[in-house]
């Protein structure tokens, strides 16, 4: 078991295929985790096992890989990199106390690479960056280093300095503050003499982690005035403050495939990254609702958070990260959502699918449960002597809605279990019922995600599903004041039927639900069949007479009818009402109304001339721009919601996935008489 203080959580971000996965195998491989390096084109990797990132060859998930290197754990969280599964990335940003952002030298900085900076910025999460794929064709180890000091300053500390052929690739690397020089040879490390085109560049880049150093300490500045050197020690000391300060960022740089660079990047790890005590900030609200720090603390009562769940054909796992104490298989905690006494199953350490029984999980370090059925992710479990709650993990708000029926009727029931299960495992999608429109609607952060739900549906739970576009709530209202008459009459032996009403119909802006009124005189209609008429109009605005949908906005008085003392009933005058109804509607100017969604926009000011473009096509209206700093704008605007299915793919196209949104709904407006009669024909072919 190793103690907090040799334990380092480190999440790999970047953009999709930068190679995360890659430098996770070459870790594990250089520490004799595997015996051979998996390829992600084959689908053999550690990280990558699950059925679909084999099949994609992306990663989906977040996976856990244990390094164990020079009497340090290093547990390795590898994210994906696609934007649809930034749910997994925000559950590794919660367990890990430091991050890895890898920048290949072929693309330099990318998108994928500037929303994880942003995500570490955010935490204040100290982080290295890791420059890959250095060795292979068409790479530029300078001009992604100099994009990254331009872009972020002279915070980019770089601590290798790489050894390059006449075509650029990298074929060596120099260790800054040791001095020494390696290349690899059949996957081994082997020390070569440092090129003596590179002392001048040694000193330079020497003399820059010497003068960041000497930032983190005044009787440090003082020396490096007076020209001191500062030993081997002082040197690591001070840049694991300047890295836990965030006034340095270390640049390291390798080859997943040729695991160049790995082992130095583990070194830096050790000695320059926090271990869980020194890491993560986590806030906790007590029993009382008080928000109060949380300290990581080895001596502490025990506790741990649930920072991620899988559901799969391999059983029930909640990923748990020790902040407190430690835990073994026969622990007894509190679920701080629930209140109820958990005690704990088995206890596994995690290597990608492969699961290792452990008796004990100490503080700071990552493993799972087994069998936690009422645990899920963001839970925190606590001693019941101190019951606190962790912050919940910041799912990104879905964005991009669809419906999903089975290919089979009658199979509906086996969806929504699949998916609520599926949804143990990736919280950043929600599915609702919608009543409306009789759809089940599933929302998510792009189409790829929910296409992963598809096929997973298909996989583990034999149900085939299609999606289809969402139908729009519209609803119905008239324009104009109209009075109709309704006379129900029915004579078949015995006692009839006979109802009898006058009403007058007329818009109500101010209130969506029907007014229903009396207004007769002298006992035309008796009293006791009001109700029964305005049960027979409730119903019948449940359907308008365009297109079916539900009317708004409407006054209805009972002002005249006649009644029969035998044959008149509740039923016949709820009948006659609804015949009234339908006499008035045609006469009355119905229009169609559709939802408005209150839309705001942050994308870079670049892209500002295409986006409002667009938004002109979707008939929406800007109502304001506002500067968001970094060169972003925030654009207001006012769009039907119609019009935003594909907005979330749409966007992500027109920006290189640079912007970002919310659409929240506002209030209904009349249609354009232009557009009324296709959604009137759509909704007639839908019967």
């Amino acid at each position: 078991m190793y103690t907090v203080n040799a334990i380092r959580n480190v999440c790999l971000l970047g953009h999709s295929g930068s190679g995360k996965s890659a430098l996770a195998e070459s870790l594990l491989y250089m520490t004799g985790a595997i015996d051979r390096i998996g390829k992600n084109a084959d689908g053999n990797t550690v990280c990558d096992y699950d059925p679909e990132e084999i099949r994609r060859h992306i990663s989906i998930s977040t996976s856990v890989v244990p390094l164990e290197y020079k009497n340090t754990k290093i547990n390795l969280l590898d994210t994906p990199g696609g934007f649809d599964f930034s749910g997994a990335v925000m559950e590794a940003l919660r367990a890990a106390d430091a991050a890895i952002l890898v920048c290949s030298a072929k693309d330099g900085i990318t998108v994928g690479f500037e929303k994880a900076w942003k995500y570490c910025e955010e935490r204040d999460m100290p982080r290295f960056i890791y420059i890959s794929k250095v060795d292979e064709d068409n790479s530029d180890y300078n001009a992604t280093f100099n994009a990254l000091r331009e872009k972020y300053g002279n915070k980019i500390a770089p601590v290798v300095v790489p050894i390059w052929d006449s075509s650029k690739k990298v074929t060596g690397i120099i260790d800054v503050l040791n001095k020494r020089a390696y290349e690899m040879k059949n996957l081994k490390r082997v020390e070569i003499s440092v090129p003596d085109d590179k002392a001048s560049v040694i000193e330079e880049f020497n003399d820059a982690l010497k003068e960041a150093v000497a930032e983190t300490d005044e009787e440090l500045m003082d020396r490096f005035f007076e020209g001191d050197d500062f030993t081997y020690a002082e040197m690591i000391n001070g840049l694991h403050q300047g890295v836990a300060e965030l006034s340095l960022f270390p640049v390291l740089c390798g080859s997943g495939v040729t695991c160049l660079g790995s082992l130095m990047l583990m070194d830096h790890i050790i000695s320059l990254l926090p271990n869980p005590e020194q890491g993560n900030y986590h806030k906790a609200t007590t029993a009382d609702g008080k928000t109060e720090e949380f300290v990581v603390s080895a001596g502490g009562v025990p506790a741990a958070f649930v920072w991620k769940t899988v559901s799969d054909q391999y059983g029930k796992y909640s990923y748990i990260k020790v902040l407190s104490g430690e835990i073994t298989s026969d622990t007894t905690l509190v679920n701080a959502r629930t209140g109820e006494t958990e005690k704990l199953g088995r206890l596994y350490t995690m290597c990608g699918k492969r699961n290792t029984e452990v008796k004990v999980l100490a503080c700071g370090d990552i493993g799972a449960i087994g069998k936690m059925d009422k645990v899920r992710t963001g839970d925190t479990l606590c001693d019941p002597r101190k019951v606190v709650s962790l912050k919940q993990i910041p799912y990104p708000a879905p964005c991009y809605s669809v419906a999903i029926a089975p290919k089979v009727k009658g199979q509906e029931e086996k969806v929504g279990t699949g998916l609520n299960r599926l949804n143990e495992e990736d919280p950043s999608f929600t599915l609702v019922n919608n009543a409306e429109t009789r759809q089940l609607v599933l929302s998510g952060l792009g189409d790829q995600q929910l296409d992963v739900l598809v096929s997973k549906l298909k996989s583990r739970f034999g149900v085939d599903a299609v999606l289809s576009p969402a139908k729009v709530a519209y609803r119905e209202q008239i324009k104009k004041k109209v009075e109709a008459h309704g006379r129900h009459k029915k004579q078949t032996g015995g006692s009839g039927q006979f109802g009898d009403v006058w009403i007058r119909f007329e818009p109500q802006y101010d209130q969506d639900d029907l007014i229903f009124d009396v207004a007769v005189v002298g006992g035309a209609v008796p009293k006791n069949f009001n109700p029964a008429v305005e049960k027979g109009l409730q119903e019948a605005v449940q359907k308008g007479p365009l297109a079916g949908y539900p009317m708004v906005n409407m006054k209805a008085t009972l002002y005249d009818g006649s009644y029969h003392p035998v044959d008149s009933n509740e039923m016949a005058f709820k009948l006659a009402a609804i015949l009234a109804f339908k006499e008035a509607m045609p006469n009355a100017g119905p229009t169609l109304l559709e939802p408005i969604g209150s839309l705001s926009v942050t994308i870079p000011d670049s892209y500002m001339g295409d986006v409002i473009g667009d938004l002109n096509k979707r008939r929406g209206r800007v109502m304001g721009m506002n500067p968001a700093g970094d060169g972003n704008t925030v654009v207001e605007a006012e769009v039907p919601m119609a019009e935003m299915g594909s907005y979330a793919i749409d966007l992500r196209a027109m920006t290189q996935a640079r912007g970002s949104f919310t659409l929240t709904f506002e209030r209904y407006e009349e249609v354009p008489k232009a557009n009324q009669a296709k959604i009137i024909a759509d909704a007639k072919a839908d019967e």
